[in-house]
């Protein structure tokens, strides 16, 4: 079987937010940007990686959810618990830097885990989770 990732999903609460910390912090390049109804989606990739792409999207859009599960969804992104991603860089401790430097929210500096990687973690605008670990 050759099965390759091709998008993930990513809420967001505030598309120009959400569009500066992907696309000016970590560098990603804006595939795509697609407004609807007053919501837009967003779709971020690495520019070496043209196959791979992160879709921001509003979470409110999504069929078939009631105005109960908007609010839990609302607040469990407000906590950091709704939505994660795991990103991999080479240069754990550079990465830390700049991301650090253009305001990033620093979760966990870079650490040694007890699991066996190194990684780091800072939440993006909306509050998802993002990891990054090192690789070699």
């Amino acid at each position: 079987m050759d099965i390759t990732i091709n998008q993930t999903f990513l809420p967001h609460d505030d598309p120009d937010a959400a569009l500066a910390f992907y696309r000016d912090t970590l560098g990603f390049e804006v595939r795509n940007d697609v407004g609807y109804q007053g919501m837009r989606w967003i779709t971020v990739g690495p520019p070496n990686q043209p196959g791979t792409s992160i879709v921001l999207h509003p979470p409110a859009a999504t069929p078939g959810i009631t105005d109960d599960e908007r609010r839990i969804i609302a607040e469990m992104m407000a906590k950091g618990t709704y939505a994660s991603i795991i990103l991999a860089t080479a240069d754990l401790d550079g990465t830390f830097e700049r991301l650090q430097a253009g305001d990033a929210e620093v979760v966990q500096e870079p650490t040694d885990q007890p699991y066996g990687v190194r990684d780091c973690a800072f939440r993006d605008p909306a509050g998802n989770m993002v990891r990054i670990q090192e690789v070699h």
